[in-house]
């Protein structure tokens, strides 16, 4: 896993997620404080916590799913808040979300549910392109066999990969992971672990990966930030925020 990490190009220098001093809340409650939080273009960062600390509020705000309270969320520049409803559609084929549960359509086999975003959000009409795409992305993911399967006939690491896939398959420079790994074996979650980094080498997307799964943050962190009480409170690489001086850090490590 090392060796791949090393063959990916260096990071730019570029910020493509830029969150300044963010705070958000429900009512009384308060879920984000003072969030800031950049990502460059190539990088994985890791947001560790705890349930409930507002992890997945945070990427929701850079899809505009979620508005903050005050501060800035920019993407690739440009104030998300500030977008129209067109706007945020065409900022949102340029990330890709990867939910917790793979958010497949049981419905539709493996290849329609591959389709589906080309046809809807590519606008793609030609059958021969669509093979083409959908035949890239599954063997990217080590699932070319499974074109024709519906998702329930899939295991949970392969309704991943086809989550994986479906996300990819619009070419997004930013992936955003929810738990990625979730629910899976330890064997399985390695997998999927490994399948990010492949997949951040072959289409150099920038990502944000949430997660309580310490294998899939060794192995996919370029860096970690670990939110508590609604604040990052550590920044580092796996190695070093593991012999953190801050007790709650360092839990996350044992």
């Amino acid at each position: 896993m090392e060796r791949i990490k090393k063959e990916i190009e260096p990071k730019s220098n570029e910020i493509v997620v830029d969150m300044e001093d963010v705070r958000l809340g429900f009512g009384e409650k308060i879920v984000l404080k003072r969030v800031n939080l950049k990502l460059k273009r190539g990088e994985n960062l890791v947001i560790l916590g705890r349930s409930g600390q507002g992890k997945s509020v945070a990427i929701k705000c850079i899809v505009g799913m979620l508005t903050q309270d005050e501060g800035s969320v920019k993407v690739f520049g440009d104030e998300v808040s500030e977008k129209n409803e067109t706007e945020l559609k065409e900022l949102r084929t340029r990330i890709g979300f990867l939910f917790q549960s793979g958010a497949l359509y049981d419905s539709m086999s493996v290849r329609e549910n591959l389709e589906f975003p080309l046809t809807r959000v590519l606008r793609m009409r030609e059958q021969d392109e669509l093979d083409k795409n959908v035949d890239e992305v599954l063997e990217a993911v080590g699932l070319k066999d499974a074109i024709d399967k519906m998702p329930s006939d899939l295991s949970g690491g392969m309704r991943k990969r086809v989550g994986l896939a479906r996300t990819l398959i619009v070419k997004p420079e930013i992936m955003l992971y929810d738990e990625p790994t979730t629910g899976l074996d330890p064997i399985t979650s390695r997998e999927i672990s490994e399948l990010i980094m492949q997949m951040q080498k072959k289409y150099k997307t920038s990502s944000i990966i949430i997660t309580h799964d310490m294998e899939c943050a060794r192995i996919t962190a370029d860096r970690i930030l670990v939110l508590d009480n609604g604040e990052f409170i550590a920044e580092g690489s796996y190695k070093e925020l593991e012999s953190s001086d801050k007790k709650i850090v360092r839990s996350f490590f044992k």
